[in-house]
């Protein structure tokens, strides 16, 4: 980027660092998520599905699957593996959603599913959206039970739209449509909206959004449409993780529960957005 491209992403964007791991693999960069999740060490067995929720088709010159390498080494030796794609950075949220399905068709009640997201930003595509993000590579991993367990998060509400008329990728362009920017705010706030009427909630009740990291400045946008505060949209990954694809919800709500902003039986908004455009949110019960 030249200079007055970087004071953009800087002053405008809120862009300080961007996690990049060069010699560390795809494999290795999920594993790393993996190995966080106490609840799956001894619980292998119990694992049908691995759903890795990825923005690109392939993130890797690699032919063979860094999943099933992941799988293996994770000892889930019972699971099927498989990705979803065709959401791009909206797919992670879908991939909880699908392992939720596959759980309740499986009809074992101790069944359990990996969900895993994190990719490599080995193309220019995948370093950055000229005029939105720049992307990092963190991973996050997502372990998915049915029957609302009592030691973990709730899904209480769902909600995803995809707008076609946006598939082409001159979204990726130098010059982002002026009707994808203009139709944004909004279609975010419908889909905000509607995951919170499946959860029967409103925005009041909501302690904290739990966004994907593209930028901060399109957010006041956003709070300004559904009256909720900038306070109360986690913001505070943007300067230094830059924009991890699918994982951004997940390691930002893994960030609060670390640092103790979530409270048990408080709601939280988990929001993404992915080219092409797919707009999801979910409503989640600590």
């Amino acid at each position: 980027m030249d200079e007055a491209q970087t004071k953009r992403f800087q002053r405008f964007y809120g862009l300080s660092a961007v996690c990049r791991s060069p010699h560390r693999r795809e494999d290795e960069l999920l594993l790393a998520a993996a190995s966080e999740l106490d609840a799956l060490r001894g619980q292998e067995d119990r694992v049908r599905y691995v759903i890795q929720a990825r923005t690109f088709v392939s993130s890797s010159p690699d032919p063979t699957s860094s999943l099933r390498r992941v799988a293996e080494e994770l000892g889930l030796r019972r699971a099927a593996v498989l990705s979803v794609t065709q959401q791009a950075c909206a797919s992670g949220m879908q991939a909880v959603d699908t392992a939720r399905t596959l759980l309740a068709a499986d009809g074992d009640p101790e069944a359990l599913a990996l969900v895993l997201t994190g990719e490599k930003t080995f193309t220019p595509a995948a370093r950055g959206v000229p005029r939105s993000n720049i992307g990092g590579e963190g991973a996050a991993a997502v372990l998915v039970r049915l029957g609302g367990a009592q030691d973990g998060d709730r899904i209480l509400g769902h909600a995803c739209r995809t707008h076609g008329r946006f598939y082409d990728d001159v979204i990726t362009g130098e010059e982002s449509p002026a009707e994808f920017n203009k139709a944004y705010t909004g279609a975010l706030a419908e889909v905000m909206r509607a995951a919170c009427e499946e959860a029967g909630i409103s925005f009041d009740d909501i302690d904290l959004v739990i966004p994907h990291n593209v930028n901060t400045i399109s957010w006041r946008g956003v709070s300004g449409e559904v009256g909720i505060p900038m306070e109360r949209i986690f913001l505070d990954n943007i300067p230094v993780t830059g924009h991890c694809f699918a994982a951004d919800p997940f390691i930002n709500y893994g960030t609060a529960a670390e640092r103790g902003l979530l409270r048990p039986g408080a709601h939280y908004l988990l929001t993404a957005v992915g080219l092409g455009a797919t707009f999801s949110a979910m409503v989640v019960q600590h």
